[in-house]
């Protein structure tokens, strides 16, 4: 699973993050995209990348293949008043859930390592082949 950021934020540079997943991660991918809907949309009505920045999504799901490409959002009613509200809405929140997942898979690959929280629940984490993350809460 990969991250890139290239915010240009205060002329910063490009942000990349890769971990390794196993399957049930990724079936939870597929599960967040096949509900999302986005396979049925159609970027041509989208806001065009401006100075402002841009937003792409690439989805490979089997033997379909998308691409989505629109400028970056400041809120909420930007999207609302484009052209397409309904189409650019799915985007919006699937971009959200997606970022929420990969964002917090990095975080726990690169900082958490164990947590003990005196509670007999324990949640184990496989993020790649020969690491494995033990968290008790």
């Amino acid at each position: 699973m990969r991250y890139a950021n290239n915010s240009q934020y205060k002329s910063d540079t490009l942000i990349r993050k890769e971990v390794y997943v196993n399957d049930i991660v990724l079936e939870e991918v597929k599960r967040i995209i096949k509900e999302s809907e986005i396979l049925k949309e159609d970027d041509k009505e989208w806001p065009q990348p401006d100075k402002v920045g841009r937003q792409e999504l690439e989805v490979v799901l089997g033997n379909e293949h998308i691409s989505f490409t629109t400028s970056k959002f400041g809120s909420f009613s930007e999207v609302r008043s484009s052209k397409d509200p309904e189409g650019l809405t799915v985007f919006y929140y699937l971009l959200q859930d997606l970022k929420c997942l990969v964002l917090s898979i990095i975080s726990l690959h690169f900082r958490v390592r164990f947590i003990d929280c005196n509670n007999p629940f324990v949640y184990r984490l496989s993020l790649c082949k020969h690491e494995k993350i033990e968290i008790k809460c």
